[in-house]
């Protein structure tokens, strides 16, 4: 037998694990949501202090930035450097044939838990319901390369997905909508950028974990400085 390297999580890390299905939300509402680890595809809510991968369960951690602290790495001004040929626009999120198309080379990348539509993540009116959205388009010459769509409260914002195109994936386009999202956000005079979920133990989000000014929730109702994870 293969003894997985992490069958059973410590007995000092919460068990949390719960959905929901919201239609509507106000800003302040969805601002208090994100603020206890809760995230949303659509109208389905849902948190998790697990993650199950085939390695075994690894713990599951809430991330999100103070935007007022947040500072730009050396490597992610290089990203933007690299990237400065390239022009983008915020604008209510209303995906069409052109996400659609970005969306299946996309999703090529992925061997499990292959996705079939963007519908998963941004349901059926993702403009409006259950809370403002933006999309965030990124084009190399007219041709769209990125797009991403970003979640609005009233002192947040809530990553939601990116899609790009793997023949551009030299330029770092996750990264690169990461950081326009971040200064969109700066811009509103919003307080918080929520980059969605990690796992404490390595994995394939742990780009995630290489931004400045980073908290993650320790599913008792406390946020605390990325440094204070312990392994």
């Amino acid at each position: 037998m293969t003894q997985l390297p992490y069958p059973v999580y410590p007995n000092s890390w919460p068990f949390v694990m719960e959905s929901r299905v919201v239609e509507s939300v106000s800003p302040e509402e969805v601002d208090g949501y994100w603020a206890d680890g809760w995230r949303h595809f659509g109208s389905d809510f849902f948190r998790s202090s697990l993650m199950a991968e085939e390695v075994g369960i690894k713990r599951q951690i809430s991330l999100r930035l103070d935007l007022s602290e947040f500072k730009v790495s050396k490597s992610q001004r290089r990203t933007l450097r690299k990237n400065e040929d390239l022009t983008f626009e915020f604008a209510p999120a209303r995906p069409g044939d052109l996400e659609e198309e970005l969306f299946e080379l996309h999703k090529d990348r992925f061997e499990r838990n292959v996705p079939h539509s963007l519908n998963e993540f941004l349901g059926d009116r993702p403009d409006g319901k259950p809370c403002a959205c933006e999309q965030l388009s990124v084009r190399s010459k007219g041709r769209l390369v990125a797009v991403s769509f970003l979640a609005l409260g009233k002192s947040a914002c809530s990553s939601v997905y990116a899609v790009f195109d793997p023949e551009e994936s030299r330029r770092r386009l996750g990264i690169l909508t990461m950081l326009l999202e971040i200064e969109h956000a700066r811009k509103r005079g919003l307080e918080h950028y929520y980059s969605g979920y990690a796992t404490v133990e390595e994995s394939c989000y742990d780009y995630k974990k290489q931004f400045d000014s980073l908290s993650y929730f320790d599913w008792s109702g406390e946020w605390r400085s990325i440094d204070e994870l312990v392994l």
